[in-house]
C-alpha cells in the first residue's frame, strides 16, 4: 500500500527555524495542507556534517525534504517538487509561465541570496560581506519588483505561484537586513496579499 500523501509519517523536513530557505518550504507545505515530521538540525553541534545527514544531502545544507522514497534538497527544488506533485496551479506546465516562474526562482537563489539574505546573515550572525554592494543589489532588485507588481497582484500568472513563495521570506524579513521597505508600496501590498492566503504561517 502506498503512503497516504496527507500522512505525516510519509514526509520529513530537516531544517532550522531561523532559515528563510527552510521557512519557504514550511510555508509551502502549510499552504498545501501537507502534514510532515519536523526534524531540527543543530548546526552548532555540526549535525549537518554528520554521516547520517550527509547521506541525505552530501553538501551538508538545509532544507532537505524526504517524501516517502523521494529525497529532495535545495529550497527552490523542493518548491518545484511540491507544486508539480501536489498542486499544479503553483507551477503551471505552460512553457511561458513555467519559464517566467523559474526566472524568479533564479532571482531568489542569486540576487535575493546575495543581498537581503546576506545582509540578514551579517546583522544577525556577524557574517562578513561587502555591505555596500549587498545594499545596492537589494535596492535595485526591490525597485524592479515594485515596478513589476504595479499592475499585477502576483509575480506571475495573476495567481500565487512558487515564484511568490521563493521570493517572499527574505523580503518579508527585510527588517533583519536593515532594508526599509516603505518606498516600495507595491511590494508591501504583495507581502500582505501572501499573508492572507489560506494556510499561511509566519516565520
Amino acid at each position: 500500500m502506498l503512503p497516504n500523501p496527507r500522512s505525516e509519517s510519509s514526509r520529513k523536513l530537516y531544517g532550522i527555524h531561523q532559515s528563510g530557505n527552510v521557512y519557504k518550504v514550511r510555508l509551502m507545505l502549510s499552504l498545501l495542507d501537507l502534514p510532515y515530521e519536523w526534524i531540527g538540525i543543530n548546526l552548532a553541534a555540526k549535525e549537518h556534517r554528520s554521516p547520517e545527514f550527509l547521506q541525505l544531502n552530501p553538501i551538508g545544507q538545509v532544507p532537505v525534504l524526504v517524501d516517502a522514497n523521494v529525497n529532495i534538497r535545495d529550497s527552490q527544488a523542493i518548491l518545484v517538487y511540491l507544486a508539480r506533485k501536489y498542486d499544479n496551479n503553483w507551477l503551471p506546465i505552460d512553457a511561458e509561465y513555467m519559464a517566467k516562474i523559474i526566472q524568479w526562482l533564479s532571482i531568489a537563489a542569486n540576487e535575493i541570496e546575495h543581498s537581503l539574505t546576506a545582509l540578514r546573515r551579517h546583522f544577525l550572525l556577524g557574517a562578513p560581506i561587502d555591505r555596500a554592494k549587498a545594499e545596492r543589489t537589494a535596492k535595485q532588485l526591490l525597485q524592479v519588483m515594485d515596478q513589476h507588481l504595479e499592475n499585477q497582484p502576483w509575480l506571475e500568472c495573476h495567481h500565487p505561484t512558487i515564484a511568490d513563495i521563493a521570493c517572499y521570506p527574505y523580503i518579508y524579513r527585510a527588517v533583519d537586513s536593515q532594508i526599509d521597505l516603505s518606498p516600495y508600496l507595491n511590494i508591501i501590498t504583495w507581502l500582505n496579499r501572501i499573508q492572507q492566503l489560506p494556510g499561511y504561517i509566519a516565520m
